[in-house]
């Protein structure tokens, strides 16, 4: 299991474990076996972190909310879509399971969609949607 034991937080009705369930869209995206490492060397790219990978980070601590900053049970139910602490946990039992072939920062990008979607921040048609755009986007070029 991740940073959290589950029994430390079923008593004040928090975080209850990780849902492993694989989410079709990620696999898809999983299986495709694009990484930034691939792709940088392909297109004689030097830089080793990915240009999105600051809007990665941004992402996760937007969604946190106060909860990097506070004890874990000091954080207002509601106050935060997806607790720093939760997100990390999750994130390390979807590395050791359904996405344990996949470089980091690849990893953390689809343990933080596969989190967002389990949780219902928003649905594999609309997150469909939005790759699809990005993906014209960058034909368009």
């Amino acid at each position: 299991m991740g940073i959290l034991e589950n029994s430390d937080l079923e008593a004040t009705g928090g975080w209850q474990g990780t849902d492993t369930t694989p989410i079709q869209l990620l696999e898809e995206v999983r299986n495709r076996g694009r990484v930034w490492e691939d792709l940088a060397s392909q297109y004689g790219v030097t830089n080793p972190d990915p240009p999105w990978q600051i809007d990665l980070e941004a992402t996760c601590d937007m969604l946190a909310a106060d909860s990097c900053v506070k004890p874990y049970d000091e954080i207002e139910p509601g106050s935060c879509a997806l607790p720093s602490l939760e997100r990390r946990a999750e994130e390390d039992d979807l590395s050791e399971t359904i996405y344990a072939d996949v470089p980091f920062p690849e990893r953390q990008l689809l343990s933080l969609a596969h989190s967002m979607l389990k949780r219902g921040l928003f649905t594999e048609e609309e997150l469909a949607r939005h790759m699809k755009a990005v993906e014209q986007k960058l034909k368009s070029v």
